[in-house]
Formats: C-alpha cells, structure tokens, sequence
C-alpha cells in the first residue's frame, strides 16, 4: 500500500504523538508498503527524520505558527500533484492546517482517509479561554466536517469512542485500537544506577513523571500529593522528565511556595537510552492527569519493570485496570495518591508482580507487529468502501 501519514510538525520532543507516528511508520515500511509522512518544518529536527531512512518525510516550511497553528502554503501544490497516489491517509489529530490542505484533495481525487485523534479532541477539558475559543473555532469551521468525511476514525480507548460520539459520529464509524507499544525497544534495559549516579540520587525514593510539562497533565496535583508524602519521609524526591509546554513557571512558583526546592528535580527532555535509564531508576512512575487518552508513558515505565501510579478518571485509568498494570487514584484526593505511593514503597514485592506481569501481557497482545496488522486491515477496508462506491 501507499500510505501517507500527516502530522504537523516532526520532532522528538513532540510527545507520544509524534513518538508513536515514528514507530509506526517505520514498521510498516519494514513490512514493505510505501510510508510517506507530510508535515511542517517548524522546530524541524533533520537527525530525528535522517534516523528513520525507510519512510519518506515532506517537511514544508511553516511561514507562521500562531496558536500552535502551523501555515504551510507549499503543502497546497504537493498536495494537488501528489494525493491521488496514495491509497490510504492517515490523519493524526483533527485541528491543523495541514489536515484542512488534506482533506480538501482527499475528497476531490476520492482518496480515503481516516483519522487519529490521539486524545486532543475534547475542548472541554480545557479552561473556557483563548485556546478553547480557537478549537470551536476551528470545530465550526473545518472539524466537524474533516470528521464526518472520514472513512473511519481511531478511538484508543473506550473514552475515546466516546469523546468522538459527543462531537455527533456515529458508531459504525468509530474503530478501536489501542495504541501498539515497540516491545522491542525495551528488550535490552540499561542497568540499574546510571541515572541515579548522573544526578546523585543513588540513596533516594524516586518518584518520576514522565510526559510534556502542560497542564493538562495534573503535575500540580502531584506536586501537592508528593507535598503530603514529604511530611512522612525525608528521602523521597519527584523527578519530573518532559519538556515545557507552557505550564513550568507555574509549578516552580508552587514548588517554593511549597518548600520543596531541594526536592523536585527538572531534567527536561530525555529520549533514547537517557530515557530508559530515568524509567528503570524509578521506584515508581505517576502520570496525575486531568485527561488522558492512553496509558503511553505509564506503559513505558511498566516494560522497564516500574510500577505505575495513574488517574483513575482517564483513559490512562482505563488502559491500566484493564490488565491490573499499577495503581489507581482519583485526580484530585492529595492524601489518596501520598498513601498509595507509600504503599508501593512499602510493598516492592507485590507492586514488582503486578508490574511483572503487566509486562508480559504489554509484550504478548499490545506489540508494534501486532498494531500494525490492526491498522492494514483497517486501511483495506476503507479502501475497499471506497472502491464499493465507485
């Protein structure tokens, strides 16, 4: 198949969007179809795109970035001389510029696409502010209609099916696949110690979070239940590992107002082998968050042997009682979360077996080779609706 993924914009420190388009794209090259991704050039990485040679990435310049929006007018041009090549378009999260290009021409040449929402759909999780305003700005304009052409579109989790029912589409539309985790990039884990020497923590309780520094993530309530903690032990340190998306001035000013300067640490951004030694160092990887699609970074922790602490109001929540992966607290009960990081640290064993075997399930029924058959079929089927039209 000939298959185009868009995004709108390509870098490792885009978050688990950006890191699952990258794994997926790769493993379907390797089964041999014929990957294309389009996207922009804003905070353009070439040895991130130079490190994955099997896929054909397009990056056209962005002439403005206003509200996160990413203009690329070239995009138009391709878009009109290439689209009625490919087979299939896989669009990832509904509001961008590039996805209106997009649609646009996929309806014109008949070319079927389906769409990734990857959590970003609901506007009420957000405070009814500027960038509420510019997402029914964009829903009223373009989103609904970019949804309702959509031969399918991807729910990861149940809350997900139901977010895309709230915007008006309808069941049979709606496909379930819960994202694929590249197992095998967890199969050799770096020994324990490398981070805990790197930042002299080699005595410490770690409590980690791993994601973007953003609101939305619920690290203040983190911080306010690791506060708890701290009032009955003095060895425990949050680490949190993630770049700013806009949100660290506002927990650095909660982090003194607390007095917990010397017990939070910052590391910002770790990819690669940096990453997985943070994961495998934990005593126990949190993920607060007001809203969650999946459970990505939390599933990540989990295949470097660390229990895992989620919201039980998200889809994260969801992921992990599904197959008993962590722990569960609900968002918002500070006294909830500090005595259920207590219990883990009291009770390595037992967190240690459910994390065990978390893991095994992770690797048998959620892996890269798995998923990927899960979207071919799904790619053939819409292309087989297409074809039935004609």
């Amino acid at each position: 198949m000939k298959i185009l993924h868009v995004f709108d914009f390509f870098s490792p420190h885009g978050g688990g969007t950006v890191e699952l388009l990258y794994k997926l794209t790769r493993a379907q090259a390797q089964r041999g179809h014929e990957v294309t991704i389009y996207t922009s050039d804003f905070k353009l990485d070439r040895d991130y795109i130079a490190s994955l040679p099997e896929v054909k990435i397009y990056p056209f310049h962005c002439v403005s970035s206003v509200g996160l929006f990413y203009v690329t007018p070239s995009l138009v041009e391709a878009a009109r001389e290439h689209l009625k090549d490919f087979d299939v378009i896989h669009l990832h999260c509904v509001r961008s510029y590039q996805n209106i290009v997009i649609h646009s021409w996929a309806k014109k040449y008949g070319v079927p696409y389906v769409l990734d929402q990857h959590g970003s759909l609901p506007r009420t999780h957000d405070k009814r502010g500027f960038k509420w305003l510019l997402r029914w700005l964009f829903d009223v304009t373009f989103g609904y209609r970019i949804l309702k052409d959509a031969s399918r579109v991807i729910g990861e989790t149940e809350v997900g099916v139901t977010e895309f029912k709230s915007f008006g589409i309808k069941q049979d539309q709606v496909v379930l696949i819960s994202p694929p985790f590249p197992v095998e990039g967890f199969a050799q884990l770096p020994p324990f110690g490398h981070f805990r020497d790197k930042y002299n923590l080699r005595d410490k309780k770690i409590v980690m979070f791993l994601g973007r520094i953003n609101w939305i993530k619920g690290i203040d309530f983190l911080i306010n239940g690791f506060y708890q903690l701290t009032k009955l032990r003095s060895d425990a340190i949050l680490v949190i590992v993630g770049n700013d998306d806009g949100f660290k001035s506002t927990l650095e000013n909660q982090i003194k107002q607390l007095h917990l300067s010397d017990k939070v640490l910052f590391t910002g951004f770790l990819g690669g082998q940096d990453k997985l030694s943070a994961l495998v160092d934990a005593d126990v990887v949190i993920q607060t968050s007001r809203y969650e699609q999946g459970a990505w970074a939390p599933f990540e922790a989990v295949l470097c042997d660390t229990p895992i602490i989620v919201s039980s109001n998200s889809g994260a929540g969801e992921d992990v009682k599904k197959i008993d992966a962590g722990y569960l607290v609900e968002y918002g009960n500070e006294n909830e979360l500090r005595d259920m990081i207590q219990y883990i640290f009291n009770n390595t064993a037992e967190a240690k077996t459910k994390t065990k075997k978390a893991k095994e399930y992770i690797k048998a029924n959620l892996s890269m080779a798995k998923g990927v058959e899960k979207y071919e079929a799904l790619y053939q089927e819409v292309m087989k609706m297409k074809r039935g039209k004609k």
